[in-house]
């Protein structure tokens, strides 16, 4: 098999059902949706239940709820930096010697790809955890990186600086050190802090087109590797107009349409790539892989009309007994595609994914409901790639999936939340367990979808049996089955 090159596109907060090709009413989104017409679209696709697990998932091939494998600091390290209170070199000192320090022979996703003499770039949002730095970038195997350094910071579309393989970029006319960080809620008042573009001059999806085309054109000679954490649709929303695809949509509001937008400037991105590999003639030796870090989350929420942690007649979701509906919270977009829950829960909801997959001539076009999980990209890019993954990852090839032939079921997949753990089977038997009551919920999700009827005490053995499962994935301890116990502290002392 000719190795190709290899993109892979991540979406942030993206739940599936805000694409047109997975349902979406509303809006079209065409790009995306040629990819899903062109190429394998995956039904049962699963990441973590927030940004940060589900890149180190991503990065390192292991699950999200393992003891000690990966760490993450909080966001907001750089905004000192920002505002000309700490120096570059003292923040990226205090990451560089808190937080993951891994085993010598670890291998990280790019490594992969740089071992097998592939030119490895990044560009968009950080991808690991809430802060990073040049020395982990390299360390994780990129030959070339270009965007933030700092998760907090993504919340904004304007920065005022960019990183480019570990030199600060300055963005002339972005002034805001918040990068522009709009208020979460819809009122006049914020509405015209959103509109305000004083000091928001150039959007980064824009400067992320552009060093994208820029790559591509640089390495079309090359066997690349590239990726893109993008920061769309992630909230608070923020774009600099409402995008043609979903002005005149009647029954959005103005706030809804903004958000509609964001998507839609995702979907510009691919269609930009799209176009550049045929323009460049290599769009036949390229698979592009499209999807995101978790589940649906709502950002659109306005009062009376939409709501996000509780339903629109106020009872507040605990996510135990009582969880996010589209109907109850008020969802148009129906974003979650008509699951429980939202990001941060293990709901289905909250962590099943769009994930398309498209390589001209080699994947035939279709669907399929082989179990995929985020942490199988790094066995999948050696399968492509020519390379072996180390034996001690969690994740499973899924390329003769890709290739159309016969594979065998996933083992289960397991991801945390805030709640506890969670592990889903290929046959349909999904366990959650609440760490704070020590007890279990029991459900098949192909029989119910919508995760209403709790089969524990019905089916006593398969839950101890999926228990035990589980137990052992989370190394012992159904505690690592909780993001907060992956994250390092980092005090900051601001000096001068």
């Amino acid at each position: 098999m000719s190795r190709p090159n290899i993109i892979y596109i991540y979406g942030d907060d993206l739940g599936r059902g805000m694409l047109s090709c997975y349902g979406q009413k509303h809006f079209q989104t065409p790009n995306i949706d040629r990819l899903a017409r062109e190429g394998l679209q995956f039904t049962r696709a699963y990441g973590c239940i927030f940004c940060a697990p589900a890149r180190a998932s991503l990065m390192t091939g292991y699950h999200d709820a393992h003891a000690g494998r990966w760490t993450f600091t909080r966001g907001g390290l750089y905004r000192p930096m920002a505002e000309g209170t700490m120096t570059f070199e003292h923040i990226a000192e205090l990451i560089n010697n808190t937080g993951l320090q891994e085993r010598p022979d670890e291998v990280f996703l790019a490594q992969i790809a740089q071992r097998a003499g592939y030119v490895t770039g990044q560009i968009g949002k950080l991808e690991w955890g809430f802060a990073t730095t040049p020395e982990r970038i390299r360390r994780h195997g990129w030959d070339y990186h270009y965007g933030y350094y700092d998760h907090q910071l993504c919340h904004g579309f304007y920065p005022p600086f960019l990183f480019e393989n570990g030199d600060i970029v300055e963005i002339s006319g972005n002034t805001h050190p918040d990068c522009g960080n709009h208020p979460g809620s819809e009122s006049p008042e914020n509405a015209a802090i959103r509109h305000d573009m004083t000091g928001k001059v150039t959007y980064s999806q824009d400067l992320f087109n552009d060093k994208i085309v820029d790559f591509l054109r640089k390495n079309r000679h090359n066997p690349f590797f590239l990726f893109h954490p993008s920061q769309l649709p992630h909230g608070p929303i923020s774009v600099p107009e409402i995008h043609p695809g979903v002005k005149d949509v009647p029954e959005l509001t103005g706030f809804e349409k903004e958000y509609a937008s964001m998507i839609l400037r995702l979907d510009d991105t691919v269609g930009i790539i799209l176009d550049e590999l045929d323009a460049l003639g290599i769009a036949n030796n390229t698979i592009v892989f499209f999807s995101s870090d978790n589940g649906h989350e709502i950002y659109a929420a306005q009062q009376g009309r939409t709501v996000k942690r509780q339903s629109l007649d106020g009872i507040r979701y605990d996510d135990i007994t009582t969880r996010h509906t589209t109907e109850q919270s008020g969802d148009i977009f129906n974003g979650n595609d008509g699951m429980a829950g939202l990001k941060w829960t293990s709901w289905e909801g909250g962590t099943r994914l769009p994930y398309i997959a498209r390589w001209p001539g080699r994947i035939s076009p279709g669907t399929t409901d082989h179990m995929i999980a985020n942490y199988d990209f790094m066995p999948t890019l050696s399968d492509l790639t020519g390379e072996e993954t180390p034996d001690w990852k969690d994740g499973e090839s899924f390329l003769l999936t890709l290739l159309g032939k016969e594979q065998r079921p996933h083992a289960p997949v397991v991801f945390s939340s805030r709640l506890g753990p969670a592990l889903t089977t290929a046959d349909g038997w999904k366990l959650r367990h609440i760490n704070k009551t020590n007890s279990f919920q029991l459900y098949n999700i192909l029989d119910d979808y919508r995760e209403e009827n709790d089969l524990a005490a019905e089916y006593p053995d398969k839950a101890d049996q999926l228990a035990r499962q589980l137990l052992r994935a989370c190394d012992g301890n159904f505690a690592h089955g909780n993001p907060d116990m992956h994250l390092a502290h980092i005090h900051l002392e601001e000096t001068s």
